[in-house]
Order: C-alpha cells, then sequence, then structure tokens
C-alpha cells in the first residue's frame, strides 16, 4: 500500500487501471487519502498564514522600548491599549544591565500616531483580572514618538495597596477608640463644653465665661456705666461748644460768624489799601519820569560847566598876557558867580 502512495506522491507513474478504466479500489483510497493529506497541510499552512497576517506579522511595525522596576503580569503578546483600543502587542520581556525589565512592544505604523513624545505609559496590575499596559496621549500635536524610543512606564498595584489600606484602616479604627474612650480627648472637651454651658447659665453669663470670674465681669460692668456717664457728658459739652462756635440765638452769631464778618471786613480794608497802593504806583511812575528829566539836566550843567570853565581859562590867559604886557598893580583875581 505505501509503494503506489509513494510513487503518485513523487509523480511517477499512475497505477495501472483495471478493464473498465478504473483504479483499483486499494490505489484508490490512497489517492484520496493523499489529496485529503494535501488539503489538511494547505489548510493547516493558510489559517497559520491568517493568523500571523491577522496578528501584524507582516505588518511594519515600529520599537517602543518601556522600562520598569517590576514586570510581574507581563507576558508575550500582551496588548499595549490607547483609549480602550489595542495599538502594539509585547515581542519580548527582557532584563537589563541595571535591573530593571525592558519590556519591548511592536506599534504597527498606521497606529504609530497616537503616540507622541509626551505620551504617559502605565503599567496597572488589577486586583481582579490581568495586567493591562496603557498609553494616555493627551497632546495629539505634540511630535510624533520616534521608532525604537525608551519610555519609563508607571506602575500601578492594586493588589499591593490592599495591605497599606488595611493597616491605614486599622490604625483609624485604633485612633478612633482611643479618641472616644473614657478619657479620651472626645470624652475631655464633652466635660469642657457641659462646664461652659453651665457657666453660662450662671450668674455672669457669657461675660463671666469671656473675663474668666464673676468679679470682672462686675468691674466690666461699671466700667460700661462710667463710659456711658462720660460720653453723656461729652454729648453736653459738645452741644455747648456747637453754640459757642456755630451760635443758634439771633442774638448770639458764634465764633464762626464772628470770624465771618471779621473777614469779609478784612477784604475790604485790603481792597482800599489795593486801591491806595495803585495810586501809589501811579506817583512813583511820575516820580520816576521827574528823575529822568533831572538826570538829563544835570548832564547839560556838566556841559555847560565844560564851557564856561574854558572861558574862563581863556579870559585868565588874556588877563595874564595883558598883565604881562601892562605891568599894573591891581587885583587880577577873578571870581566866579
Amino acid at each position: 500500500m505505501s509503494k503506489p502512495l509513494d510513487t503518485s506522491a513523487a509523480g511517477g507513474p499512475p497505477p495501472p487501471l483495471d478493464e473498465e478504466g478504473r483504479l483499483p479500489p486499494v490505489a484508490n483510497l490512497e489517492f484520496k487519502a493523499v489529496l485529503l493529506l494535501i488539503f489538511m497541510a494547505t489548510l493547516v499552512i493558510g489559517s497559520a498564514l491568517y493568523v500571523l497576517y491577522a496578528r501584524g506579522l507582516f505588518e511594519s511595525t515600529q520599537k517602543l522600548v518601556l522600562v520598569s522596576d517590576d514586570s510581574e503580569g507581563v507576558v508575550v503578546g500582551m496588548d499595549l491599549t490607547f483609549s480602550g483600543f489595542p495599538i502594539g502587542r509585547v515581542r519580548r520581556i527582557e532584563l537589563a544591565d541595571d535591573g530593571k525589565a525592558r519590556i519591548v512592544i511592536d506599534v504597527p505604523t498606521r497606529d504609530a500616531h497616537w503616540l507622541r513624545t509626551s505620551s504617559v505609559f502605565t503599567l496597572v496590575r488589577g486586583l481582579v483580572g490581568s495586567t493591562n499596559i496603557r498609553a494616555y496621549s493627551g497632546l495629539l500635536k505634540d511630535p510624533p514618538l520616534p521608532d525604537g524610543a525608551v519610555r519609563e512606564v508607571l506602575r500601578g498595584d492594586t493588589g499591593a495597596e490592599v495591605p497599606k489600606l488595611i493597616a491605614a484602616a486599622k490604625e483609624l479604627i485604633e485612633n478612633l477608640n482611643s479618641l472616644t474612650a473614657s478619657e479620651g480627648a472626645v470624652s475631655a472637651s464633652l466635660g469642657n463644653v457641659r462646664k461652659l454651658t453651665e457657666r453660662l447659665n450662671g450668674p455672669g453669663g457669657a461675660l463671666g465665661v469671656l473675663l474668666g470670674n464673676e468679679a470682672e465681669a462686675k468691674k466690666l460692668i461699671v466700667t460700661l456705666d462710667r463710659t456711658n456717664a462720660l460720653l453723656t457728658k461729652l454729648d453736653g459739652l459738645a452741644a455747648k461748644t456747637d453754640t459757642q462756635v456755630f451760635g443758634d440765638k439771633p442774638g448770639n452769631l458764634g465764633v464762626v460768624l464772628e470770624t465771618r464778618a471779621t473777614v469779609v471786613q478784612l477784604n475790604a480794608l485790603l481792597g482800599e489799601a489795593r486801591t491806595s497802593l495803585k495810586k501809589v504806583d501811579a506817583v512813583l511812575v511820575e516820580a520816576q519820569a521827574v528823575g529822568a528829566n533831572a538826570r538829563a539836566a544835570t548832564d547839560d550843567l556838566g556841559t555847560l560847566r565844560g564851557e564856561v570853565e574854558s572861558s574862563l581859562r581863556k579870559v585868565d590867559s588874556l588877563i595874564n598876557e595883558v598883565n604881562r604886557k601892562w605891568p599894573f598893580a591891581r587885583d587880577t583875581e577873578i571870581k566866579l558867580p
């Protein structure tokens, strides 16, 4: 049975036919089995190729590396989601030289525009369910994330927070028990409030509570009474001051009205003085004109005096000449007027 099967599969000569031109029964079964195997192999290979195509094996991708302190819960093939939609897949997980986990993710080129340089990546491990890797891009106008970019991933472990939550709740309960105990702060505060209420209902009332005792409250009341009496006296003094200053009767004009009348009279006197000063200004103008004329006359007298002195010198020289020629004894002195 195996020899005809190998010959047919190897492309050798077909098995011999019977008298009616049909294959023998055994050869017919072997041929059908070969066809079935070929069909099954083709179906398996096609299914595998389709699965690989559906998983983006033949699609162009870019590399993204997420660095985390712990990669627990992350498996190869896990999706990177954005707004609930898968846009990448974990290709491998490796341990770096610094002891941190490097999660290598393949992001299809057609979905890479959702990742920007300002994108934030989170690794969230829920209390119930698997671990999720999410991307958040708040500013889609930022530059796109380059190929091979390395980004820190923010971790959030709900299961790790449960012990902290239980410890905090236990501490809170203990604090509440200590506060509400018989000797706790709440009981002491309630006792103080009770004492305060009793003092408010006592003789001193609120003043006794504010000042500390009833004696101080009485002193404050006496001080308030004296202050009221002083204010009453000040009101009377202010009324008298108004009467003296402003005057409230026809015969009593008051200081302000009298001062106003005095100012009016002073303004009248100043007006008269202003008129007198104007007249004095006119007289001074005339005096300045007379002085100018006197100054001009003085200049003319100087010139005349010079001419007279010149004439006298000429006369003196003439007399000397006459005396020289006519020596007679006489008084030659000439007296000027």
